[in-house]
């Protein structure tokens, strides 16, 4: 399983390479949509290059919860803990 710190550089490496997110604004207290620039559109491919990237199925309920960096960090490390019991 993979780390907290490398499930963020993942997370920030997708956001800086798709989204052109300024890596100086990845920070895990950084807000989605307000902080990053990201619309909801966005924030849907997000999830879908992380799911296919990590293999991992990310729920509605799930997203609903996702608002800041760390969040999505959060349910990354959740999920992955959960698929490796």
């Amino acid at each position: 399983m993979k780390t907290r710190e490398e499930i963020l550089k993942a997370i920030t490496d997708v956001l800086a390479g798709e989204f052109e997110c300024d890596p100086a604004k990845l920070v895990p207290e950084a807000r989605l949509y307000e902080d990053l620039n990201l619309d909801s559109i966005d924030a849907v491919d997000l999830v879908v290059l992380l799911q296919q990237q990590s293999g991992l199925k990310v729920t509605a309920d799930d997203f609903k919860a996702i608002r800041t960096l760390g969040d999505v960090v959060d349910v990354i490390a959740r999920l992955a803990s959960e698929q490796a019991k």
